[in-house]
């Protein structure tokens, strides 16, 4: 019968983020999300410790930049010190943001600490109880522009244990993180390891479950109101027994939260009705994320009267400060990052399809598409040179690619806007 074990899959940790475009408008706010990221290690340390594991995998980018700073490398030895003293080993590796060419301040680490260099793909024996019950593979960056395709390095060996492939890469051409270690999941395939335990994408995702497991555990303290930083964000504890794993679980890690709040202006009369409509949503998003500290981007949409009072240049701004005032000043606070008017007029559209105008042969073609996502995109990358000028462009800048349906609802919205304000 195999023996079973545990053990913590962890990456991005970018200690000591600097946050600059908070802790200028907020320093308040800046310092605690440069402390979050270092909480977030401690929380992790205490993670392993709580559930026992064997041992932990730091898939890169502990640190934000290769000048790393000192209190950031302090911190994050005094963890592995805590982990070395409970018997837990680490397996590191460094990423982009912290090659090797970056130097350390720390010289001597703890016995049970392994980093791997940048020259070749190293494998680590663990036991457990005199037994072999996994295989570390790994390597580091020797520098930040690490563009070879290091998964095609690996290679399992005839070691008895579960194969843990330990890399910093973007898998399937991720077009929201740089290519560094460019590769498909053919390639991970071919090294022959049970788990590849990833780091570089932030948006935690399973990109495949067996056979072997390629997993992102995503980061562990958000960064930005960017969609892959925004929600919950920690670390991965997985169960193995021989070569055979257990679904990863989640625990949350993060001591702020970035969250996107949508809210439809629809029925709501003016500015002072929306901003006490908007003080019961955030409330009520204290409570949904355990109390933590919140920056929110709150995104306004839908149709109504009030949308022309928040076209006016300074509608927006003044709400947000309000809006921070209210907030800020909470334990734990919530800052108001921005907001985002994506508002329209409204429009009566069964009399615009029943007018027989230019503006009913939009909606036809809207209406034709039938929702289908896949229509939708195709439909949005052929008209795309002509929907990306003016006020549309600047609309969709802040709409997520990967939505066609959003996209085409916003140029739709704007286009018979934009018609119906010149028709006599």
């Amino acid at each position: 019968m195999s023996t079973s074990f545990s053990f913590v899959h962890a990456a991005d940790l970018h200690l000591d983020t600097p946050f600059e475009g908070v802790s200028k408008p907020a320093p308040e706010v800046g310092v605690a999300l440069r402390e979050a990221s270092l909480q977030a290690w401690d929380r992790l340390v205490q993670l392993a410790l709580d559930e026992d594991v064997l041992f932990v995998l730091l898939a890169g980018d502990l640190y934000d930049g290769a000048d790393r700073d000192i209190r950031a490398q302090m911190r994050f030895v005094k963890g592995l010190k805590r982990l070395d003293l409970a018997g837990v080993r680490t397996f590191i590796i460094h990423g982009n943001h912290d090659p090797l060419s970056g130097g350390s301040a720390i010289r001597e680490w703890p016995a049970s600490v392994t980093i791997f260099g940048s020259r070749k793909v190293e494998a680590v024996p663990v036991e457990l109880d005199g037994e072999q019950v996994a295989v570390v593979h790994g390597i580091s960056y020797g520098k930040r522009e690490t563009t070879d395709n290091l998964a095609a390095k690996f290679s399992r060996g005839d070691e008895r244990g579960l194969h843990i492939g330990l890399l910093h890469a973007n898998v399937g051409a991720v077009s929201e993180h740089a290519a560094y270690a460019p590769c498909n999941l053919a390639d991970l395939a071919a090294g022959g390891m049970d788990y590849w335990a990833l780091g570089h994408v932030h948006k935690r995702q399973v990109l495949k479950d067996g056979g072997p497991w390629v997993v992102y555990p995503g980061d562990t303290q958000g960064r930005s109101p960017k969609l892959s930083e925004t929600g919950e964000k920690g670390a991965l504890v997985v169960t193995a027994s021989g070569s055979s794993i257990a679904s990863p679980v989640f625990h949350a890690l993060d001591g702020v939260r970035f969250v996107t709040c949508e809210h439809d202006i629809a029925g709501v009369a003016d500015l002072s009705q929306l901003q006490g409509r908007l003080a019961e949503v955030l409330d009520g998003l204290r409570g949904e994320h355990d109390g933590r500290a919140l920056l929110v981007r709150v995104v306004l949409f839908g149709r109504g009267q009030l949308a022309a009072d928040l076209t006016r240049p300074t509608a927006v701004p003044d709400l947000r400060t309000e809006m921070r005032e209210t907030f800020t000043a909470l334990e734990p606070f919530l800052w108001i990052e921005s907001i985002k008017n994506h508002t329209q007029k409204d429009l009566d559209l069964e009399a615009i399809r029943a007018s027989g105008a230019f503006s009913a042969d939009l909606l036809a073609v809207a209406d034709s598409l039938g929702g289908d996502v896949e229509a939708t995109a195709a439909f949005i990358a052929d008209q795309a040179p002509n929907l990306k000028i003016g006020q549309v462009e600047r609309a969709l800048r802040d709409l997520e690619p990967d939505d066609p349906a959003e996209v085409l609802a916003e140029a739709l919205g704007l286009a018979l806007d934009g018609v119906e304000s010149e028709a006599p």
